[in-house]
């Protein structure tokens, strides 16, 4: 099959473009950036040098394609930038591609949305998620979407090495032994590629986790892992989380998505529809994680 890729080389679109090339599909990863082109070729896809702001660029793209796995993603940096509406900015990143998969014609769809898009209040941040995969639904009935909607990424964690070097602790406004989903990018990955070769059949959601673990289980998996035995995960009033984010330059918007996205957690409200469709869990465990873990905070 053809099948088109977003997200660059990223964590989770690299692995799964290798993957779909290695099972003799036919594989086109979307990237940004030029310098991206050699090591996408590399890996025996071709490259489409362009942005999701540029709905022709991505309905020439889609052209011909049986599959376009599609995602919304924007440069770490513009968590920093004052002027940006990271929610519309989202929501029209959607419309793009609804535009462009309209345009191009194509038939199916898999769409990495997020635990949490099943409701557009009280999850923070993750509303986008709820628009885009809402903004989709608008396609027309004989376009079939995989909606994928991973867990909080173990990765995130790496927000913190700072303050587990520093201070030895991990600060959130939530915390405790309550367990909760997380995810490996490598985990994603091979359920996209798995989805991608099943039947498509109008709309469906697919949860996605790796392991179910509580904050204090994560402090203290990861405080061993690096010699930090004392490692806690330490919780703080959501005011005072806002202040850290505002104090390092975040943009005000995001700061505050984040802080009621982490309370969501919390509370349990981030993850009510995922406890009533639970997924198999992956492969990768915490204790998987740890080691790349404690791998970069020795270099760090």
């Amino acid at each position: 099959m053809k099948i088109v890729v977003a997200g660059s080389l990223g964590n989770i679109s690299k692995p799964l473009a290798q993957d779909l090339v290695q099972k003799g599909h036919s594989v086109t990863v979307v990237s940004r950036k030029v310098e991206k082109q050699k090591d996408i070729e590399a890996i025996g896809a071709e490259a489409a040098i362009g942005t999701m702001e540029d709905v022709d660029f991505l309905s020439a793209t889609f052209q011909g394609a049986d599959i376009v796995y599609s995602m919304a993603t924007n440069d770490m940096g513009a968590f920093f930038d004052p002027n940006i509406d990271i929610i519309a900015f989202y929501k029209q990143i959607g419309k793009n591609y609804k535009q462009a998969i309209e345009q191009a014609g194509v038939k199916r769809v898999v769409h990495l949305s997020s635990i949490g898009a099943h409701t557009g209040t009280g999850n923070g941040i993750l509303r986008f998620h709820y628009d885009v995969e809402n903004i989709l639904k608008q396609l027309s009935d004989d376009v079939s979407i995989k909606f994928m909607r991973p867990a909080g990424f173990f990765t995130n964690i790496f927000r913190s090495l700072q303050t587990i070097r520093t201070q030895s602790v991990i600060v959130s406004n939530y915390g405790g032994d309550g367990k909760e989903p997380w995810v490996s990018p490598l985990d994603i990955a091979a359920v996209i590629a798995e989805e991608i070769e099943l039947p498509f059949d109008g709309r469906t959601i697919r949860y996605i986790a790796s392991d179910e673990v509580s904050p204090n289980q994560i402090a203290k998996v990861l405080g061993e892992a690096i010699g930090q035995p004392d490692l806690k995960w330490a919780v703080i009033p959501d005011e005072q989380l806002l202040k850290n984010m505002l104090s390092m330059g975040m943009n005000a918007q995001i700061a505050e998505g984040f802080v009621a996205m982490q309370a969501s957690q919390g509370s349990g409200l981030l993850y009510e529809d995922y406890e009533r469709n639970k997924p198999a869990l992956g492969k990768v465990k915490l204790t998987d994680f740890a080691k790349d873990f404690a791998s970069v905070f020795s270099k760090a």
